[in-house]
């Protein structure tokens, strides 16, 4: 028996720039779990956040902070 896995994107996925860099901002959750963060870099590179948020404007919160402490270069990874 294959079990169903229907995965919810947020209305809140984005695109973030900051100093002339952009990531994109994935916000999902699947069956009606606590929303996941993941940001992608141009490059292809993921950083997902191993917390899970109860709303999906949190994990977007996150995402805004953690580029405005820490900078979105932290979010950038190598090209392949």
């Amino acid at each position: 028996m294959e079990d169903e896995f229907d995965l919810e994107m947020s209305a809140l996925c984005q695109e973030l720039s900051a100093d002339g860099q952009t990531v994109q901002v994935d916000i999902y959750r699947g069956n009606g779990s606590d929303w996941h963060l993941e940001v992608v870099d141009e490059f292809g590179n993921s950083t997902v956040w191993d917390d899970q948020f109860p709303t999906d404007q949190e994990a977007l919160d996150e995402a805004k902070a953690t580029i405005k402490d820490e900078g979105i270069s932290s979010l950038i990874g190598s090209p392949s």
